[in-house]
């Protein structure tokens, strides 16, 4: 496709109407037609409100968007199709666990895999754009949209938006069975002050490009079609209209070659956030940032011919943004193949494939006396307010999932013993606990992410009666539960894990899979230590007690609480045994390239997955550093009695950081590297990198 040819041949209002997604409203149907008919859309979002995350979305399939598209390919003069976006972002009709759960597997090609499964039945819908992954690093739990993070560390979430990224994509997005993806929301939206959705951020340079940008750079590097710009500000300055953050940094410091998309109405809200007077000034302010399309709010259709003609934008700068997009929907394959033809899809490997991650996921992190697993022989009795809810378990963001064909932790149970009826017969409780979806998601932030205090107190009730209690947590995002922890004999965090949760809370529960799954953000005592997380830095004095339980010294912290994690980043324990031992340096190239090993046996009665985690500090710096960084990990499958030695390459990358002049270096000095099974090991090497 000759794109510069076909602008050419346009005019102002067909380009402009490229650069406008409108919202799919069902009863508004003869009204969407006549706009494509008028050549003012070139893109529909597959959803009626700016919260389809949880509200009743409306039905969409394959026949639908050809009709839509037929008119756009064959009744315009243009003959440009329509990309058709729709949030597919942990399932469509599987369901997949939440993304901040799918990275507590902290195994890429598993949730590359998953998002090829999910990428073939949103295409059988007649969706080819989808809006994620969502690259927002985030330290606060009660922001409600952390569950569709990676959760508090900018190496995972890079590890993880890219294999999202591969698993939508593919190598040829163009390909039948393949989604464009959209990395959001560039940037810092998951900093928002207190956990308030659409709050402020205050970001330093410093920290913006050591930890909030990273993920994004490594989508752009990934290939990602498009990015979509966040609500939020950056210390007094809109993303919306921040030409230094969408143009200078994402499309020429980064090289993206993409389109970039706003959110939902974000380019009018510019009003709301005191920089505009008017709408128009919203649209002058947002497209001269650099934002390519406009998602429903119509500004640009309205206000941008009257722009170029009174000099405000260029229509040069136009014909730019409308070649990003038609570039995309050229990669997308549109003008080959406009018309969606459905793709065989196998439901039974996807629901399998659902399964897989779903018990890859699930953190199990406490098992006093290897209660777990348990025998199909013992008498088990279920309660809690969780055991039979199907539509919680799938989780926020599910606009396409059915609850009915979702397995719940009761009828997972079911398939290995059938639970007694009087608690008194029982051998063990397992108590299926967590909170509804409707509190997850976008606009649903939490003051207190403490547990549940009836939840607490059904757990607190059975501990009394001096039952054996095992707790299955189905929170999607990290809760504290220090009061109701000490109730539990084994506690099992399995997430909004979605279609098959009960299915794969069952296998693990009895046996069937070994639990694999680690921490991708810290588990807090209690609500009042948030932002808690495991990649700070040193304070003036002795702060910050996430790592040091000494009680031979002063800490500067809380009078009421501990500093420390009830359960830190990376944790996560095993139905086996693992032993670390021999950490040291494999190879030294000229002081400035590093391979770092240690050798990890399973000591356990079990066959078993670990999760082997290389943490980096810069011990001297020019800038304070974090105590520790992931910069890699790897899981490994070790029988019972195997032993394999683990390394991790270490250079350049994984030793610099952006300094005071926003330079990424590496400064000459000591290392100290930790290897082990979470953030708190202490296996560990020195390097000295020389220039």
């Amino acid at each position: 496709m000759n794109i510069k040819n076909l602008i050419s041949g346009m005019t102002l209002k067909e380009k402009i109407g490229q650069l406008n997604q409108i919202a799919y409203i069902p009863q508004n149907i003869d009204g969407i037609e006549d706009r494509i008919r008028s050549g003012s859309i070139g893109s529909i979002i597959l959803s009626q409100t700016a919260f389809a995350g949880n509200d009743s979305p409306c039905s969409i399939d394959y026949e639908k968007a050809n009709r839509l598209q037929r008119i756009a390919v064959e009744e315009t003069s243009s003959h440009i199709p329509i990309l058709f976006g729709r949030d597919v972002i942990h399932g469509h009709k599987t369901v997949f666990p939440v993304p901040l759960a799918m990275s507590a597997s902290f195994n890429p090609e598993l949730i590359k895999e998953s998002y090829e499964c999910i990428a073939k039945e949103a295409y059988n819908d007649g969706i080819k754009w989808t809006f994620a992954p969502m690259l927002d690093m985030s330290r606060d739990a009660r922001w409600g949209r952390i569950i569709e993070s990676a959760g508090e560390d900018p190496y995972l979430a890079q590890k993880v938006g890219e294999a999202v990224i591969k698993g939508f994509q593919g190598d040829d997005y163009s390909d039948a069975g393949r989604l464009c993806a959209c990395a959001k929301h560039f940037v810092g939206y998951g900093a928002s002050e207190g956990g308030r959705d659409y709050n402020r951020t205050e970001i330093s340079e410093y920290t913006l490009r050591n930890f909030y940008l990273k993920a994004f750079k490594t989508a752009v590097s990934a290939g990602v079609g498009t990015v979509m710009s966040a609500f939020n500000e950056i210390s007094g300055q809109p993303v919306t209209s921040s030409r230094y953050l969408i143009t200078d940094i994402l499309k020429n410091e980064f090289g993206f070659d993409g389109f970039v998309v706003s959110d939902w109405e974000a380019v009018k809200q510019l009003i709301n956030q005191g920089v505009a007077e008017t709408e128009k000034d919203c649209g002058e302010q947002a497209f001269n940032a650099g934002i390519d399309m406009d998602m429903v709010d119509d500004i640009y259709n309205k206000y941008l011919p009257e722009l170029v003609e009174a000099g405000k934008i260029s229509e040069k700068a136009i014909d730019e943004a409308v070649y990003r997009i038609l570039y995309i929907k050229d990669k997308a394959g549109l003008f080959d193949k406009p018309y969606t033809v459905p793709v065989s899809a196998d439901k039974s490997y996807t629901a399998e494939k659902a399964k897989e991650m779903a018990a890859e996921s699930m953190v199990l992190l406490k098992n006093n006396n290897n209660i777990l697993p348990l025998s199909a022989s013992c008498k088990v009795y279920l309660d809690g307010p969780m055991q039979n809810d199907a539509r919680s378990i799938l989780g926020s963001w599910t606009l396409d999932g059915i609850a009915e064909e979702t397995v719940t932790v009761s009828q997972g149970i079911k398939r290995y013993v059938m639970p007694v009826s009087d608690v008194s017969d029982a051998d063990i409780v397992i108590l299926a606990l967590g909170e509804s979806h409707t509190v997850t998601g976008e606009a649903h932030s939490l003051s207190m992410v403490d547990m549940p205090k009836e939840q607490a107190e059904l757990a607190k009730k059975y501990k009394e009666m001096g039952k054996k209690t095992v707790g299955i947590m189905n929170f999607g995002r990290p809760i504290a539960m220090e009061d109701a922890e000490g109730y539990f004999d084994a506690i099992l965090y399995a997430w909004h894990s979605g279609s098959q949760t009960g299915n794969a809370i069952a296998d693990i529960i009895f046996g069937k899979v070994n639990p694999s799954g680690h921490l991708p953000a810290t588990l807090p005592r209690r609500t009042g230590q948030i932002p808690l997380y495991y990649n700070f830095t040193k304070g003036s004095r002795e702060v910050n007690e996430y790592y040091d339980h000494r009680q031979d010294r002063e800490i500067y912290n809380y009078d009421d609480c501990e500093g420390s994690p009830l359960y830190p980043f990376g944790y996560g324990q095993s139905y086996t045994k693992f032993e670390y031992s021999n950490p040291k340096i494999l190879e030294n190239k000229e002081n400035k390239e590093f391979v770092v090993g240690i050798t990890v046996k399973n000591t356990g009665a079990y066959d078993g997955k670990e999760l082997v985690q290389c943490y980096v500090c810069d011990d001297i710096a020019s800038m304070m550093r974090p105590i520790r960084e992931l910069k890699g990990f790897q899981k490994v499958f070790l029988k019972k009695g195997e032993e394999k030695e683990i390394s991790f390459k270490l250079g350049y990358e994984e030793l610099g950081f952006y300094n005071k002049d926003n330079k990424f270096a590496v400064e000459d000095g000591t290392f100290t590297v930790f290897m082990g099974g979470d953030s708190f090991c202490q296996n560990e090497v020195k390097l000295i990198y020389k220039k």
